[in-house]
């Protein structure tokens, strides 16, 4: 069975909404788009960078898929994640069984994203990875299909925007954390299944 790991960036009051710019959403009129930027250094990205050389998937839903898929295949800077993400397996949730996928390695998992993803869950093959991608993480959060967390957890409370967590409750017990020198915290989590 593959495992599903969640990496989110959060304020400190949850919210998860356009951490990257400031136009990466904007729904709800959102006016902080970019306020994890501050946040990035050098110590973030070696954390960040664990696990990237790994043979896992990603997961995404197609909201982030769009966004993501409008960046990486254009990037030649050199970013050391451009490689990674552009060559690793991707898995994107929609409703729409006619949505386009036009980024190398991509695969359609279409209809319910609960039912689709603990299919693919319980199929053969890597471990999946989730960033981004919110109503699909609150939806499989509430289905208890989660096996970690990521929280890269920024000090900055934003007051509006769309939190990580909606209502589902769910213990989690803390596995690591560091913290770097511009105060971002990255704690990893799993639940705590009953």
């Amino acid at each position: 069975m593959r495992r599903i790991t969640v990496t989110e960036n959060v304020s400190l009051d949850g919210v998860m909404q356009a951490p990257a710019s400031p136009d990466e959403d904007t729904r709800g009129e959102f006016p902080y788009g970019g306020w994890a930027v501050p946040g990035s250094d050098e110590a973030l990205a070696a954390e960040m960078a664990v696990g990237m050389g790994s043979d896992g998937a990603m997961l995404f839903g197609h909201r982030t898929y769009r966004s993501m898929a409008a960046f990486w295949p254009h990037q030649d800077d050199g970013n050391p994640y451009t490689e990674y993400m552009n060559r690793v397996e991707k898995f994107v949730v929609s409703r729409n069984a006619a949505t386009r996928l036009e980024w190398e390695n991509s695969t359609l998992v279409a209809g319910d994203a609960i039912k689709t993803v603990a299919t693919l869950k319980h199929s053969d093959g890597p471990d999946l990875s989730i960033l981004g991608s919110g109503t699909v993480v609150r939806s499989l959060a509430a289905a208890h299909l989660i096996d970690e967390w990521v929280l890269v957890i920024h000090p900055i409370v934003l007051g509006t925007g769309t939190k990580l967590f909606g209502s589902t409750h769910q213990p989690l017990e803390l596995t690591r954390s560091t913290t770097t020198p511009k105060g971002v915290t990255i704690a990893h989590y799993v639940p705590i299944r009953s």
